[in-house]
């Protein structure tokens, strides 16, 4: 019998640790939970989790810093728990590589809606189907190999997160065409677009920074107003 996914839980907040193990436990996850940021980044780093669970405010250090340096190894997919009302909080972590996020005071089911498509999403992009196995998908000087999840722009590497690259893979596959953005929340995120959620906008954000231009310096993906986000292909 398999071994059921780990999650682990970053937040001072012992009650809220409390019904998270229980919800989460009854939807076949085993979840371990830190107090404190020092002590969950040693156990993020030293075990392998199917998702974190980071709250922002937390004694030591902040959950950006937490983050920051769980980025410097990890692509585990990272939840954050944000204050209501500060969208510079969500804005921060989006782009120092969290997956998505959820403000607090928060209903626990909407949580673990919310690993649930997560880890679904992680499951159905970490086993690619046999056409993938040896593919490349290759946009200009843009490349993606599906079977490792691997990113190359003008032949250099380039590290994305889980959800950067599941967004990527979504319009390099629709490339030359717009992608509306509930589209990507759907297929990205595994969830409905939300009022005000600029949570694929912030991933478009960082993946615009990591990928640099396009071949002759235009942007390389263009926002369509109202409409959604398209990956330009100058090359035929």
């Amino acid at each position: 019998m398999a071994d059921p996914p780990q999650i682990l839980v970053i937040d001072d907040d012992a009650e809220l640790c409390e019904l998270l193990a229980e919800l989460l436990g009854q939807e076949g996850y085993a979840v371990e939970s830190a107090r404190d940021a020092a002590t969950g980044l040693a156990r993020a780093q030293e075990r392998s989790f199917t998702l974190v669970v980071l709250d922002v405010m937390l004694p030591g250090m902040n959950g950006f810093e937490v983050l920051t340096r769980l980025r410097q190894s990890s692509r585990v997919p990272v939840l954050m728990l944000t204050a209501r009302g500060e969208d510079v909080d969500r804005i921060v972590g989006l782009e120092m590589g969290a997956d998505d996020y959820l403000p607090k005071p928060f209903n626990p089911r909407e949580l673990v809606a919310r690993v649930r498509a997560l880890h679904r999403r992680a499951m159905a992009t970490a086993a690619p189907g046999p056409a993938d196995a040896q593919s490349v998908l290759t946009v200009d000087d843009l490349e993606l190999l599906p079977s490792a999840r691997r990113v190359r722009v003008r032949g250099e590497d380039v590290r994305l997160t889980t959800a950067e690259y599941d967004l990527l893979e979504v319009l390099v596959r629709q490339a030359g065409a717009v992608v509306s953005r509930e589209e990507l929340a759907r297929r990205v995120l595994g969830r409905r677009l939300a009022a005000y959620d600029r949570g694929i906008d912030m991933h478009v954000s960082n993946l615009r920074k990591k990928l640099g231009p396009g071949p002759s310096g235009g942007e390389r993906i263009k926002t369509v107003r109202s409409a959604g986000y398209i990956l330009a292909r100058e090359r035929p």
